[in-house]
């Protein structure tokens, strides 16, 4: 039986028994994290941080969550909207001006944010290196046509989400989103979460594990849609192996390579959850959280191929909102409920072939300490 290690309190037992069972059958090494009012109430790490099960994961273990990292991108943007830096129903072009190009001035903020901006590829890069010139990157997005008209419909902006936000707060704060976020979030919360990690950190972090019968060639594509095909996209095939590589880990490319546990995770989504603070911490007023539950878009997402409901920056799931990200790392939370529960693996699997359901079960076994 895997050595499992952390808090759990008494009444969040159904949790600790979720993620052992986890644990012991799909995941290789994880950790799950709950925070109920802003502070933790579960706090555990098992298994290990190799493919060959030798090393073991520890309690400062970070992975890649990949789309998980949106959700603290989104927070950034909602920190500086409740500062009064960004209007949130403001044109993308009242503080990024080249953006007003192509049909695009009528784009605004919470287009952006809730993936209606009509810009859900990136026209020029071919190749994952290509992601790193974040001037090239945004140059071109600056100079794309929508592809709707912005806010009429969805279609989930994979990687534009980090390169669009981003750039609204390098214009705004004159600072890159992964250093915002270390700055105003992370650091003011001691959350062991990075968009852009330091080469200290290289020794903590556990690589991602490719799905069983793939290869570290597995790439990130968009779902198949219910008749089993894909949307077309010519744009960057992203692989596990890049996601593994030291390049990913130094640049930022705020849609998609944050490293993290479930600890920092839902510490940071806790603020949230909690009316703008966690551990004493204030980062938002309690209005200043309200976009991030209020939805902007219920229908087909175009890229996804599904029915969704996108509020200012995240997926909204009944009382709950968050994102996920490939392989299957997660974050949900609930302002009702006050509680954010976050789950961090590094065995990915690929729901095309398998079903994923390791962190909503971990989710459900949550809401069961609430009762």
């Amino acid at each position: 039986m895997t050595d499992i290690k952390g808090l759990c309190e008494p009444g969040f037992a159904a949790v600790e028994a979720a993620f052992a069972a986890s644990l012991g059958k799909d995941d290789v090494g994880a950790s799950v994290a709950v925070c109920v009012d802003g502070e933790p109430v579960v706090d555990l790490w098992g298994g290990y941080a190799d493919a060959d099960r030798s090393v073991a994961w520890e309690r400062d273990t970070l992975t890649a969550v990949n789309s998980t990292t949106k959700n603290m991108t989104a927070l950034c943007a909602l920190v500086l909207a409740d500062r009064g830096r960004i209007d949130l129903s403001a044109p993308v072009a009242a503080y990024w001006p080249e953006f007003a190009a192509a049909g695009k001035e009528r784009v605004l903020v919470r287009h952006v944010l809730s993936h209606t901006a009509g810009l859900p590829d990136l026209s020029g890069p071919t190749a994952v290196e290509d992601l790193y010139d974040w001037r090239g990157v945004t140059a071109g997005l600056a100079a794309q046509s929508p592809e709707w008209e912005p806010g009429t419909a969805a279609g989930y902006h994979g990687l534009t989400f980090g390169y669009l936000i981003g750039e609204i707060v390098r214009r705004v704060t004159g600072r890159r989103l992964g250093d915002f976020f270390a700055e105003e979030i992370a650091g003011p919360l001691g959350a062991d979460f990075h968009i852009g990690l330091a080469a200290r950190d290289d020794r903590r972090v556990a690589p991602l594990l490719p799905p069983p019968a793939q290869t570290d060639d597995y790439t990130a594509e968009a779902p198949s849609g219910p008749d089993g095909t894909r949307r077309e996209y010519d744009g960057v095939a992203v692989r596990v192996r890049d996601v593994n590589s030291v390049a990913w880990r130094r640049a930022q490319i705020p849609a998609v390579n944050g490293f993290g546990n479930a600890r920092s995770v839902a510490l940071v989504q806790s603020v949230l959850a909690n009316r703008g603070s966690a551990g004493g911490v204030r980062l938002l007023s309690p209005q200043g959280c309200e976009p991030a539950w209020q939805e902007v878009f219920r229908g087909e997402d175009r890229v996804l191929r599904a029915p969704m409901s996108w509020t200012v920056g995240f997926a909204r799931f009944g009382n709950a909102f968050g994102w996920g990200g490939w392989g299957g790392s997660l974050v949900a939370s609930d302002p009702e409920a006050r509680m954010t529960v976050a789950y961090v693996m590094n065995q990915m699997i690929d729901r095309e072939r398998q079903e994923d359901d390791r962190g909503m079960e971990m989710i459900m076994a949550a809401y069961s300490g609430l009762r």
